[in-house]
């Protein structure tokens, strides 16, 4: 996550509230209370109805019925433009975690928050990307020293890794131990694709 993040008070107005957002290259805004609880966040979504809805026509029914965008389209500081509650995450959360909260609410910076609910920064996409720049053999590593390592009959698995995308090979003595072990190494970050050459071994009658 990024630690050194702009964000807003309730009570900012519409103009700096879009200022900022021009002069960081951001995509939005948490809006801050007290002693630095999120209590919303303000995209750029928030802030098109203004423009959108300019010249619309109040009475017509495909108007109408955005009452909350046309409530947007009048506000004119962040408590009113805000989203709330605020999509954030735990500090403690993985990334997967943070990306699976990005994709379900459809949102692309998310503030990064304590247990009391205090900003301690903000994850965006670019963030959540930058995991598959990881050097594949420190994937490599990683798979061999947590995976392989707490996994039972696995020695003698080669691990081989390329663009990030993970090929596994030798001979595991538990076929049922196959899906667990492509499970555990995807889950390690930077992981592309895992690729699976795994025979096993037959025990004697």
């Amino acid at each position: 996550m990024t630690h050194t993040t702009i964000a807003i008070g309730r009570d900012a107005p519409f103009k700096e509230v879009v200022e900022l957002i021009e002069q960081w290259h951001v995509s939005a805004l948490p809006v801050l209370e007290g002693e630095g609880r999120v209590i919303g966040v303000v995209s750029e979504a928030d802030l098109l109805p203004k423009e959108e809805l300019r010249d619309a026509d109040p009475t017509r029914y495909d108007v109408l019925r955005r009452l909350s965008d046309m409530a947007k389209a009048g506000a004119v500081t962040a408590g009113e433009l805000m989203s709330s509650p605020a999509v954030t995450v735990h500090a403690d959360a993985t990334l997967a975690e943070a990306a699976r909260i990005m994709a379900r609410r459809r949102v692309k910076r998310l503030p990064v928050v304590d247990a009391s609910g205090l900003l301690q920064g903000v994850v965006s996409r670019s963030d959540l990307l930058k995991v598959f720049l990881r050097e594949d053999e420190d994937i490599a590593e990683e798979i061999r020293g947590s995976v392989l390592a707490s996994l039972p009959s696995s020695e003698g698995i080669e691990v081989r890794v390329q663009q990030g995308v993970v090929t596994l090979v030798g001979t595991l003595r538990d076929k049922a131990l196959v899906p667990v072990l492509a499970r555990a190494a995807r889950a390690v970050e930077g992981v592309v694709d895992i690729r699976l050459d795994l025979s096993h071994a037959v025990s004697e009658p």
